[in-house]
């Protein structure tokens, strides 16, 4: 494993706390690179770490070569911008961006000279003599982000950033956070529990769980690839189907026999053995739902018979709720006419539920589902939000 920064079997404890358990991995220069995950899982620490504000317990941490494992925090080529922004309020935007370079007893020129195109990368020249607290919240962020990068790190590490921003404002900084990387081009470090900005974002993933890295790949590939139960569940929703293989109906496919549901076909990409116990994953938005049969069916094609039980309308897509057997599955289907034109799909009805062999996808190692993984469900006794009924088709409600 070689990388511009390189975790080498890493380990870190707080007392009795594992918080990071051997972690390895490599990111590349210039990499806009995530560390995902929930509260807890470490994604932190190994910011800290590499920040040189913790030490490891084990293992080692290189940047470009160089050994930073032990070296004090401000011998570092890095810098962090924190998610309470961290600026000094008594200083004006010119001055918390110019701090560093005064600090580092700058020349005046020079200082003058970065200090404006810093504020001119973050768009923020006409706020220059402005304070902190006269300036808004993604103002601020971008004020942080320029007092961090005025030094011109190697590395810039962004500790949950837009975590203290309003939903339509962060989707703005979002934005703003991709062209400011494709603008100065050094490697960005970014830890979130927010997979909307990890995948919006990110060059690589890796998803953190209990201290380890689950899996770390693009976004594409975390989301339809998931390697365990966590990085399906956790990056988007999904639908665990516990089963045993039966056959092999042609090559590279197999059936799978689903405790409570019905024998599928299969990709069967991990090249599985009669008699083995598969995880398989089905997005919800693999699946469709329809009163009438498919048009064409192929053999890679299922196709069952589902009964409705739940129906959430969310303008550019509906959330179904269908019970196959013992099963319930989660669908989520787009769409792509004029709603308005197709048959109506009610709570009750029954329906056809088909999707692709090859959109399911296997996880590399198999183990017992936990129940909270899955899909969640639509609360239960509300009356159905579909567009053309309010509960059962006689008007009453569920």
């Amino acid at each position: 494993m070689s990388g511009f920064l390189e975790f080498q079997g890493v380990t870190k404890r707080f007392g009795h706390v594992l918080a990071v358990n051997d972690v390895s991995f490599s990111v590349k220069k210039g990499e806009f690179f995530s560390l995902l995950g929930p509260s807890g899982c470490g994604k932190t620490t190994l910011l800290r770490l590499i920040a040189g504000f913790e030490q490891p317990d084990e293992g080692r941490i290189l940047l470009d070569g160089q050994d930073i494992t032990r070296l004090p925090a401000n011998k570092r080529s890095v810098n962090t911008v924190f998610q309470n922004y961290a600026l000094f309020p008594h200083l004006s935007v010119y001055d918390n961006i110019a701090f560093g370079l005064r600090v580092a007893r700058r020349p005046k020129d020079e200082i003058e000279r970065e200090v404006a195109a810093m504020l001119r990368l973050v768009q923020m020249e006409d706020k220059a003599d402005r304070f902190p607290n006269q300036i808004s919240g993604g103002q601020k962020q971008r004020v942080a982000i320029a007092r961090a990068l005025v030094n011109k790190p190697r590395v810039l590490l962004l500790d949950e950033p837009l975590a203290a921003l309003d939903l339509k404002l962060r989707q703005r900084m979002l934005l703003e956070l991709d062209l400011i990387h494709d603008e100065v081009g050094i490697t960005f470090l970014y830890v979130t529990h927010d997979q909307g900005e990890a995948m919006s974002l990110s060059d690589r993933i890796a998803v953190m769980h209990s201290g380890v890295c689950e899996q770390i790949a693009s976004p594409a590939e975390v989301y339809e690839a998931p390697k365990t139960s966590f990085v399906a569940s956790f990056i988007g929703d999904t639908n665990f189907f516990d089963g045993v293989v039966t056959s092999f109906p042609e090559n590279n496919y197999c059936k799978l026999d689903i405790n409570g549901f019905a024998e599928v076909v299969c990709y069967n990409d991990k090249q599985k053995a009669i008699g083995d116990r598969v995880n398989l994953s089905l997005r919800p938005e693999k699946f469709r739902v329809s009163v009438d049969p498919p048009p064409r069916q192929n053999p890679h094609m299922n196709v069952l018979r589902a009964r409705v039980e739940d129906i959430i309308y969310s303008g550019n897509h509906t959330n179904y709720w269908v019970s196959v057997g013992a099963r319930r599955v989660a669908v989520y289907q787009q769409h792509l006419g004029y709603l308005l034109d197709e048959k109506p799909i009610r709570w009750g009805d029954d329906v056809w539920l088909y999707w692709d062999a090859d959109t399911g996808y296997m996880l590399d190692d198999y183990a017992p589902i936990d129940e909270s993984l899955l899909p969640p469900k639509a609360p239960g006794g509300a009356a159905s939000a579909n567009p053309f009924t309010s509960g059962r088709e006689d008007g009453a409600a569920k």
